[in-house]
């Protein structure tokens, strides 16, 4: 059984974030910049929140509220569900199902130490399904 830590490796080291002072304007910057639809909101090693595109189209365009004078404190989801590399790709799918999310920070020793999001997940599967697809092949036709 796959767990986090391995989508891990195959994904850049690098995290991006936000403070909670950030306006929501510069977070949307960052988030076109990077081709990316979500950010964690630190201090600075301590995760205080997630902003995603969703939290955008309902916390901000919704509520009629400006993008360049709304910090991420106003409209950040500060109860975050995180997860540890050790967690099977199975028990993350399953939570994001059940709680209507699309990404998940990794968090180990009460540092975050990644970010993985439901796209990692579906093409962790369909590579999965393939070698399986691959591999039956093989053994079907030998």
């Amino acid at each position: 059984m796959k767990t986090v830590q391995f989508i891990l490796n195959q994904k850049p080291d690098v995290l991006y974030s936000v403070t909670s002072d950030s306006s929501v304007y510069h977070a949307l910057e960052l988030m076109m910049d990077k081709n990316i639809s979500a950010l964690l909101v630190m201090r600075e090693d301590s995760l205080e929140g997630i902003f995603t595109e969703r939290d955008y189209a309902r916390k901000v365009i919704l509520q009629g509220k400006a993008s360049k004078t709304t910090s991420m404190q106003e409209v950040m989801t500060s109860q975050v569900i995180t997860v540890s590399p050790s967690e099977p790709v199975e028990k993350c799918m399953a939570i994001m199902t059940d709680r209507h999310i699309r990404h998940l920070p990794v968090e180990e020793n009460g540092k975050i130490v990644g970010f993985i999001s439901i796209g990692d997940l579906v093409r962790h599967v369909i590579e999965d399904q393939k070698s399986t697809i691959e591999h039956l092949q093989s053994y079907i036709s030998s």
